[in-house]
């Protein structure tokens, strides 16, 4: 589009001009030697000439001048809103550029990231807080807190004693409560950990709603089903969701400090797809193994996808995959590429740069599970 200026000149007086443009109003008056002008927006322009000679001076001065503090006040308020604004744009704009980049970063290491292994051997072999049928260290202790008491003069004037040997016989009950409930959490938590240990099935599930070991991957969308017929191995269902995770567009930052904002490439995206795949996968192998003693984990990863036949979307299982402990433990997790390391493992994965990836077959447990 072509922008439209348009401007008008208006003779009122001998030597006074009234000129009239789309962005402002101004008059000027003068003769050749000397004339000076002002507009509507404040710019006044004084030209001095000396006629026949070529030669002159200019002198413009933009805004207008205010005499008294508070006009002046007023208008350096102006500016300073003006520049705050800009300021506010500018940091909107890093923030949103860091915001693309941490998302990019988080999608690639989520691998790196693993809970503490639990010991159930020690759980298992740890002792009870006291022997069952005996005074708890708690009760012991606020019993002796109630025999040692001795009020003093001004506490039995004013029968303050009674007040506090009343309180610390309440203490005496409250503290039998609280061994009563810790034998109880010792009791539980070392009947799981034999469990654990004797392969119970039923009590790795338990242990895995319990503790919810990959509790934090859901704030990406993703959905988890476990299965097994056998304690050395367990079958994990991964649903990707990444449509609600990877970033489809690039913010950079100009060099002026502007936000700049474009579609992701297929490549950059596809690219990270398969690298936030591949690091949840290693990442849900790491917290099995810390959590239960198994010697393999299989795991599909599921995504929704259009199927371009029938115009629907489907969920289709785009990487299946082996891990076994003693290879995972081997990994240097700080430095490997996720993607790549998925060749350390038995996998099925079709995956091409321009298109992302494709529909598999789902990887075979292997006999030995089958057959026990």
């Amino acid at each position: 589009m072509v922008g439209l200026r348009f401007r008008k000149s208006f003779k009122i007086a001998p030597g006074v001009r009234l000129n009239v443009s789309n962005k402002s109003t101004g008059i000027s008056f003068g003769g050749k030697g000397l004339r000076y002008s002002l507009n509507s927006i404040g710019s006044r322009t004084s030209s001095i000439g000396i006629p026949e000679t070529g030669l002159s001076y200019v002198s413009t001065k933009s805004g207008k001048s205010y005499k008294t503090s508070a006009y002046q006040q007023h208008q350096k308020l102006q500016t300073l809103q003006k520049q705050i604004h800009a300021d506010q744009v500018q940091e909107q704009a890093k923030y949103e550029v860091d915001l693309y980049e941490n998302q990019c970063e988080l999608v690639q290491s989520i691998h790196k990231e693993c809970d503490e292994p639990v010991d159930w051997t020690s759980i298992a072999n740890s002792p009870p807080p006291f022997p069952l049928g005996e005074t708890g260290p708690k009760e012991k202790e606020a019993l002796h807190n109630y025999h040692s008491y001795k009020p003093g003069f001004f506490d039995r004037i004013f029968s303050k004693d009674e007040d506090e040997f009343s309180r610390l016989s309440e203490q005496i009950q409250l503290a039998k409560l609280e061994d009563e409930q810790d034998y109880k959490e010792w009791e539980e938590l070392y009947n799981l950990a034999q469990n654990v240990l004797a392969g119970d099935i039923d009590t790795y599930f338990k242990v895995l709603k319990e503790m919810d070991p990959l509790g934090d991957l859901s704030e990406f969308g993703s959905g988890f089903e476990f299965s097994t017929d056998h304690p050395t191995y367990l079958e994990v269902e991964f649903d990707v969701q990444s449509k609600t995770i990877i970033p489809t567009m690039e913010k950079k930052l100009t060099k002026t400090g502007k936000l700049s904002v474009k579609q992701l490439s297929k490549t950059r995206y596809f690219d990270l797809m398969q690298d936030y795949v591949c690091s949840c996968i290693l990442r849900i192998a790491r917290d099995l193994f810390s959590l239960l003693p198994l010697k393999t984990v299989y795991i599909h990863a599921y995504d929704e996808q259009l199927n371009t036949e029938t115009g629907h979307k489907e969920r289709l299982l785009i990487l299946s995959i082996q891990i076994d402990q003693n290879i995972l433990v081997g990994l240097n997790f700080d430095d490997i590429n996720c993607s790549d390391a998925m060749n350390n493992f038995p996998h099925h994965m079709k995956f091409r740069k321009f298109k992302g990836f494709e529909s598999i077959e789902k990887i075979a447990i292997e006999n030995e599970f089958l057959e026990s």
